[in-house]
């Protein structure tokens, strides 16, 4: 079967860290390049003076052709355009998905996102439907999702180890970055919401299914930022069962789930970021009793990226990824409503 050729727009972190090592083990793919930045495609906004980017970038592709060949391509429409490509991996602020993802659609090619797919549910709508139109993929890399220990906290859960599930509590949050970090500049789509917020948002929906609805939100400022800083949200389902959330981007560190039930608890807490490799520690409490133990490694974002090629593959596939990633977006837009940030 044929690979999918895919290209990286923009040498960013996390396509030098995570993906590209990711790419090179896929069976199924293989790379084509990465483009970088011309004029004012980075921002997307005229008259920027992005001489220093381009040059940054630069620096970076050559770092990625000399590890892994493919091409430089000279501009993202340069890629975007190449027939050497059949997809691109976006992982750009998310204030420029839109944009470019909406450019890769009409190319006729597949997108692979960076979370969040867009900023609003209305432009993640809107990408999708083109991408339904043109019979394209798209896939939105909340690389987490697909941890084999997820599976077994779900496992735990239907043993009755911990009795039945009275409230799941999920937080997810990071001491502050530098201060021209994308996430903090409301016109590149920061925000501690649509940052690590989502990842609580997306777990919560799948512990507790579809109908988990957003009942209670808050986003907090502080002084000489313009975007959240920090925040909380509960949902509920149709059975009662409630996810506590939380999030933030000057905090300490946290990034785990605790499920907490009528006999006992179990607490994870690597949950969203534990790297290929890495077996994460689970602790089950039952009275003054703690236990401890391992649970299986995986490699996050080489599934992610077998995922997506499986929903280049499979109309079934393809179609529960749209529904997925709409549901996300529209949880997400609620929880700016009830926080009175809507827009």
């Amino acid at each position: 079967m044929k690979k999918i050729r895919i290209g990286v727009i923009c040498p960013s972190e996390i396509a030098l860290r995570r993906f590209m090592p990711a790419l090179m083990q896929c069976e199924e793919a293989e790379y084509a390049g990465v483009a970088i930045a011309r004029g004012n495609e980075w921002y997307g906004a005229e008259g920027e003076d992005l001489s220093k980017i381009t040059e940054t970038e630069l620096k970076k592709a050559e770092e990625f052709k000399n590890n892994w060949g493919g091409e430089i391509f000279g501009s993202y429409d340069e890629l975007i355009e190449s027939d050497k490509t059949d997809a691109v991996y976006l992982p750009l602020p998310p204030a420029l998905h839109f944009k470019w993802g909406k450019r890769v659609l009409e190319s006729g090619k597949h997108l692979f996102v960076e979370k969040p797919s867009t900023t609003s549910a209305a432009d993640t709508g809107a990408l999708v439907e083109l991408a339904d139109k043109y019979n394209l993929a798209i896939h939105e890399n909340y690389m987490f999702m697909f941890h084999k220990q997820l599976d077994e906290l779900d496992e735990i859960v239907r043993s009755g180890s911990i009795g039945e599930v009275r409230l799941y509590n999920i937080s997810f949050g990071f001491p502050m970055r530098e201060r021209n970090d994308f996430r903090y500049s409301k016109r590149l789509g920061g925000g501690a919401l649509l940052d690590c917020g989502g990842y609580t948002v997306k777990l919560a929906g799948r512990m507790l299914g579809d109908s988990a609805r957003i009942v209670y939100s808050n986003l907090n400022y502080t002084d000489g930022f313009a975007v959240d800083m920090y925040g909380s949200a509960a949902m509920i389902n149709d059975s009662g069962v409630t996810a506590q959330i939380s999030f933030g981007m000057d905090n300490s560190y946290k990034c785990s789930m605790e499920i907490w039930g009528s006999s006992g608890c179990a607490a994870a807490n690597r949950i969203f970021t534990a790297p290929a490799g890495y077996e994460p520690e689970l602790s089950i409490k039952k009275d003054n009793d703690i236990k401890t133990i391992k649970l299986s490694a995986d490699d996050t974002f080489l599934k992610s990226i077998r995922s997506f090629i499986e929903c280049i593959r499979n109309e079934q596939a393809r179609a529960e990824a749209f529904r997925q990633i709409v549901m996300q977006a529209e949880r997400v837009d609620k929880i700016k409503e009830l926080s009175g940030c809507a827009g």
